[in-house]
């Protein structure tokens, strides 16, 4: 604070609320022409939503930087647009089917054909613009760390129920061409899908596995994911040097 005159001058963080958090203004009913008195949330009440609920997604911070509009369509096969006008068409749906059965979108298939990237970007846009909470959980990495230390491992898989959109990435990202789904791994997952499945809570899956292959694993797991996501799914297939974004300068 600075002294003027003997007064001293208050700085606020947010000069335009004055650190309320938002302002009186007023609403006319258009029925009987009254005038009332409402609470308008200010912008930096909604930005530090934003950021709470991004700190707590566990979103990278390199994969904060995935959008819409960073995810490049130049020379890219047709089955990648239609990834991409999938992920964009859910991400418009969502208020709408959010407590619906179908409410979860996959993509599924080739290694590098920008899978995460689409996925990511929609994950941020839910939270940025929509406020929803998101909880990211890289299936190997993940899985790894719980492996770890076992004390992590119930609060994880409540979180993973609990929160209103859980994208799980890489699910049985496979070895030398082996799924990763040890009867462990298998009996989590299925804990966290089926108590979702059941309470309608929406999931954002990316795996190199097509459900059929996911069936050879768990058929009861690999039918719920189906099921939930039967309307917000593109499984990429075709050739391997095309698909894979990251080969486009490899001769």
């Amino acid at each position: 604070m600075e002294e003027l005159d003997g007064l001293e001058e208050v700085r606020y963080n947010c000069p335009k609320c004055k650190d309320l958090g938002g302002t009186f203004g007023s609403k006319k009913d258009q029925e009987n022409e009254k005038v009332y008195e409402i609470w308008i949330e200010c912008d930096c009440t909604i930005q530090s939503k934003i950021n709470r609920l991004m700190k707590s997604s566990e979103i990278t911070e390199s994969f904060k930087q995935m959008g819409f509009t960073n995810f490049s369509l130049e020379n890219r096969l047709q089955v990648i647009i239609e990834a991409y006008q999938c992920t964009n068409t859910y991400f418009k749906d969502y208020e709408s089917i959010k407590t619906m059965r179908t409410n979860s979108i996959a993509l599924l298939g080739a290694v590098g054909s920008g899978k995460t990237h689409l996925l990511t970007a929609l994950a941020n846009n839910l939270i940025q613009k929509k406020l929803v909470s998101v909880l990211y959980f890289p299936y190997v990495e993940g899985f790894n760390d719980l492996r770890d230390d076992f004390k992590k491992l119930e609060p994880k898989l409540q979180s993973m129920k609990d929160v209103e959109v859980l994208f799980i990435d890489d699910l049985f990202k496979p070895v030398s061409g082996k799924p990763q789904a040890s009867e462990w791994e298998l009996k989590q997952v299925f804990s966290v899908i089926n108590y979702r499945y059941l309470n309608h809570r929406p999931i954002i899956i990316s795996s190199e596995l097509s459900i059929d292959k996911m069936l050879v694993l768990d058929e009861a797991l690999a039918t719920r994911i189906a099921e939930m996501c039967e309307n917000y799914m593109v499984v990429i297939e075709g050739d391997k040097r095309v698909l894979n974004y990251r080969l486009r300068n490899y001769k």
